[in-house]
């Protein structure tokens, strides 16, 4: 990696702009399947993204040659795409100064993936897909481990410099069970179970514990009656909250996406510039924080990837909207404050506005009183389905556990647990917000955006929280 500095010094760009990110990508999962061992991944991806701002154009190349001549050719190739872009493009390039960042950001990690042998990795899974097996119902069980390690050096022809070295764990459990013609599913929050961490995160979310809850709660689904159906109080566990505020509030916030630059692949959004600083987007009760310093959390960071240093900003507050999910770039474009979320999912990609970690803040109501408000309705935990407008507007959302509610009470279990709604007035219905002793830290690996295709991870942590008169019902979503 100090090569690659000294390489990028060697090339004495003359543009107005030029930055250059190194990326080292390693992943390695270990999955055991129906007490089987799976062939093993173990996969290294390096390369280089250079990007070139001139004459109020932008042009960028990538490579996986980070050698000199690599190195070169892409620096050709991303200038001439500037001198093209100059005088096109929506964005009069010249006119945003870019962030000259400078520092260090290096995860958290107490017990590292490598001091575990493969050998006893492999044991563990082993032992936790048997212990998901609870008679002949269950027809299915996996276990698994994904490990990421990345280390990004960001540099420009400014001075601008910064190292991240982030170390990622996505712990998976699965269990499915059927009898006749039915099946139900459940998993350990869906892959939500992940953090930025070592090995110590497994001890954090009961990983060694969790199978056999997994397994009886399938069994119980499957004797489960269908959920009800009528408009009734909702109450979402953190793992299903993950999944409601990534799509009706994330998404439809992402400035990129609300000045247009998503509409012809993943669509728009209902949310326009004049609301920021009007708009009630829900009740009082409805905090929402933009956060990448919670070292934890799945999408924490030092400097996205346009140098701009990382700071925990609130996108919501008391349920007014008072800032977008847009980087430097779109701030620029827009006139208006945001957040450092330019982020890209690799060295082959350039950086577009993301989410990172969006986190719903803790009320202060328990669950005991959050259910105990509740006369008629349903708690729903972990998605399963879902489906939303290309205004991330109107959505119906399934999961994979229920139980209804009545008179303050949790009762049955019901299977296929469903409910509907539209983003710009359901979170005005949130009416109760667990404390600190309901707050989860979940996340997910597999966000997509942007044209081509970027899958990144994100970061969510939430409280169990309470909906009033929402549309529920039963069956496949």
């Amino acid at each position: 990696m100090t090569s690659v500095e000294s390489l990028f010094s060697e090339l004495n760009p003359t543009a107005d702009f030029v930055s250059l990110r190194y990326v080292e990508a390693r992943n390695e999962t270990v999955r055991v399947r129906n007490d089987v061992l799976e062939p093993l991944s173990d996969q290294l991806d390096v390369g280089a993204m250079i990007t070139v701002a001139h004459a109020g154009g932008l042009g960028y190349a990538a490579t996986s040659d980070v050698s000199a001549s690599g190195l070169r050719q892409a620096l050709e190739r991303a200038q001439t795409w500037a001198e093209r872009t100059a005088g096109r493009s929506v964005v009069d390039f010249s006119s945003i100064e870019m962030p000259t960042p400078s520092g260090e950001y290096r995860t958290d990690v107490r017990q590292s993936w490598d001091s575990v042998p493969l050998g006893d990795r492999i044991a563990l899974l082993k032992q936790q897909c048997a212990a998901l097996n609870l008679g002949d119902t269950i027809v299915d069980r996996t276990a698994s481990l994904w490990n990421t390690a990345t280390t990004t050096r960001y540099m420009d022809n400014r001075g601008g410099r910064y190292v991240q070295e982030q170390h990622m764990l996505v712990p998976y459990l699965e269990v499915v069970a059927n009898k006749g013609t039915e099946t139900q599913t459940r998993t350990l929050a869906g892959r939500g179970c992940c953090r930025q961490g070592g090995m110590e995160i497994l001890d954090a979310i009961g990983f060694r514990d969790a199978a056999p809850t997994l397994a009886e709660e399938a069994l119980q689904l499957l004797a489960a009656e269908q959920c009800p159906t009528g408009t009734m109080d909702l109450v979402l566990a953190p793992d299903q909250m993950m999944l409601q505020i990534h799509e009706s509030i994330g998404h439809p916030l992402e400035l990129d996406r609300i000045l247009g630059d998503e509409r012809n692949y993943a669509g728009t959004s209902f949310v326009t510039l004049d609301m920021f600083g009007s708009y009630q987007y829900g009740s009082d009760l409805l905090n929402v924080t933009f956060d990448p310093t919670r070292g934890e959390q799945l999408a924490s960071f030092g400097f996205d990837d346009e140098g701009l240093p990382a700071t925990r900003e609130f996108i919501i507050k008391d349920g007014l909207l008072v800032r977008p999910l847009g980087a430097h770039t779109s701030q620029a474009r827009a006139g208006m404050e945001g957040v450092a979320n330019s982020r890209a999912t690799s060295w082959n990609r350039p950086p577009i506005d993301r989410m990172a970690n969006l986190n719903v803040e803790p009320g202060d109501q328990s669950l005991d009183d959050l259910i105990g408000s509740v006369e008629r309705g349903v708690f729903m935990a972990t998605n399963c389905s879902w489906s939303i407008d290309d205004s991330r507007n109107k959505f119906q959302f399934g999961c994979e556990y229920g139980r209804v509610i009545e008179n303050g009470e949790l009762g049955a279990v019901v299977r296929n647990p469903n409910y509907r709604g539209i983003s710009a007035t359901f979170w005005r219905a949130l009416s109760g917000v667990g404390d600190e002793s309901t707050f989860e830290v979940l996340g997910t690996p597999f966000c997509g955006k942007g044209e081509p295709n970027q899958v990144i991870k994100v970061g969510h942590a939430s409280p169990t929280c309470k909906f009033s008169d929402i549309a529920i019902f039963g069956g496949a979503a």
